[in-house]
């Protein structure tokens, strides 16, 4: 459905002939205004005195325990995860919060606006009754009121910052934003995780980027589009300029993966942007199409401060179709002995209630039930009646299995890559 009242004239929106220069100079200055407008917009929206968000409440008189949790300095790695989904992703985005669960983490999951608000309280019900350690370390919280737009758009890129707001005003100290969608699924235990994480440096972000943008250069870089979500309450569509926008020399633009591993150290110069770098690639990645796939790669690629410690990897196991289309191919128990040889950390596409999931519970995660991922921290006794993570001792141990012999082996690999190819953000 378009939006009414909007008319295209000479290289503007929605095609007709030539309007002169007037009539061109009248688009840019219009994209102009949107890009400021989509700006201090969310400006306003990440230094929000309250966020908007469903809390998930602690039992009644009983005091946090996230006080417990240990991190920062000599303390073991504490992840943030944005974990996103769609309507009718709830059921998927809770079994994928309980494959990831750590009381030493911070979680924020948001539904697009396209679900509905019984659906995130449904989701925010579900996840504090899923086991009591929610609700004590009161670690996890729901988007109540989702960004809207399109996930093409720059409102999907709002979307990302605004979570990755939230959990700095929430949970000041953790160590790296991990993003997760409903399709993507651990493939390590978190006590793998930040076992091997507490022996990588904490500069290290790990964005899969490039710059070598090739043919794509028309689309990727000089079109424009601007995402009706950002001033239509609601809307989830856009429109795409007619006229093309030259490549920028001020900067170099790099594009790569959505998902992103990134360290607080660098959220928080996106956010607080006390360079002017940050908010002058928001103002162009406004207009871009798909700007997660550009706007943290650019970025951090054209910052003196970070661009040495970018580790080009996503985290991800995925298998593409040859030749490579737009999306991974969905992952099956075809794919299963490569996916666990290969010692990534996350795996990517995976269909609801696929069975290659029940497995991976089973044989690598250990979790069975409805309840997170045991680990070190669970201290009840685990038999058919009982959750052992229904009590809990020291969370700040972890206990390393078996896939974490392969998960270091895969980030020293990838870690020594990162030291050879370290200006790989100049290529």
């Amino acid at each position: 459905m378009g939006v009414g009242g909007v008319r295209g004239g000479g290289g503007g929106i929605g095609g007709g002939p030539s309007g002169g220069g007037g009539e061109r100079w009248r688009w840019i200055l219009f994209f102009a205004l949107v890009s400021v407008f989509f700006v201090v917009s969310l400006i306003l929206l990440l230094f929000s005195s309250s966020p908007p968000r469903l809390r998930l409440p602690g039992p009644a008189g009983a005091t946090p325990s996230y006080a417990a949790v240990r991190c920062g300095h000599g303390a073991p790695p504490c992840l943030a995860y944005l974990l996103t989904g769609a309507r009718g992703d709830g059921p998927r985005l809770l079994r994928l919060l309980l494959a990831v669960y750590h009381p030493r983490n911070r979680y924020v999951l948001h539904l697009s606006a396209d679900a509905a608000d019984d659906e995130r309280r449904d989701l925010a019900a579900r996840a504090a009754a899923s086991t009591p350690a929610v609700g004590a370390f009161r670690n996890v919280a729901v988007v109540g009121t989702p960004t809207a737009g399109t996930p093409v758009g720059s409102s999907s890129l709002a979307g990302t910052l605004r979570a990755a707001a939230v959990l700095l005003r929430l949970h000041p100290d953790w160590d790296w934003f991990v993003t997760l969608n409903a399709a993507d699924y651990p493939v390590v235990t978190q006590d793998d995780l930040i076992y091997v994480l507490s022996n990588v440096s904490r500069q290290f972000n790990f964005v899969d980027h490039t710059s070598d943008i090739g043919q794509k250069e028309s689309e990727k870089v000089q079109s424009m589009i601007v995402d009706a979500g950002i001033y239509l309450a609601g809307r989830t569509n856009f429109f795409r300029a007619k006229e093309k926008r030259p490549t920028p020399d001020a900067f170099k633009f790099f594009t790569g993966s959505p998902w992103v591993i990134l360290n607080r150290r660098f959220i928080e110069y996106c956010i607080l942007g006390w360079e002017n770098l940050p908010r002058i690639l928001l103002m162009y990645f406004n207009n871009v199409i798909l700007p997660q796939e550009g706007y943290f790669h650019s970025v951090i690629c054209n910052s003196l401060e970070f661009r040495n410690f970018t580790v080009n990897n996503d985290l991800r196991y995925q298998v593409w179709d040859d030749p490579p289309q737009t999306e991974p191919v969905f992952l099956d128990m075809a794919h299963y002995d490569k996916l666990v040889d290969n010692g990534a950390p996350f795996a990517r596409r995976f269909r609801g209630n696929e069975p290659l999931l029940d497995k991976i519970d089973g044989n690598i995660l250990g979790r069975w039930g409805h309840g997170p991922v045991p680990g070190a921290w669970c201290s009840g006794r685990k038999n058919w009646f009982n959750d052992p993570c229904y009590q809990w001792s020291d969370v700040n141990i972890v206990r390393p299995g078996p896939q974490a012999i392969k998960l270091r082996q895969y980030m020293n690999r990838i870690s020594e890559e990162a030291e050879i190819g370290s200006k790989s953000c100049r290529r």
